[in-house]
């Protein structure tokens, strides 16, 4: 089971649109347990952002790959990894 710190929490309250075209959760209750239920990672620097799309497989499209909608920059060197 993942835990979730506030910083998490609250950075994907604040941009789920980014991903979401409909809120997905309105607390930080419902965002933890969302969260938990798509298994969202946290990382704790850019380079492993790209590792866990190479391990995975996934396709972050042109660009850079902080700036694919399931990466969420919590604002203190971490990042949030949402498959959506």
């Amino acid at each position: 089971m993942h835990e979730y710190d506030d910083a998490v929490l609250n950075c994907f309250l604040e941009n789920q649109g980014q991903l979401f075209s409909e809120p997905v959760a309105d607390s930080l209750e419902e965002a933890e347990a969302f969260l938990e239920d798509c298994m969202a990672v946290v990382v704790e620097s850019p380079e492993e952002v790209e590792e866990y799309f190479e391990d995975e497989g996934m396709d972050p499209g042109e660009g850079d790959v902080l700036e694919a909608a399931e990466v969420f920059d919590i604002g203190d060197g971490r990042y949030l990894i949402v498959e959506g």
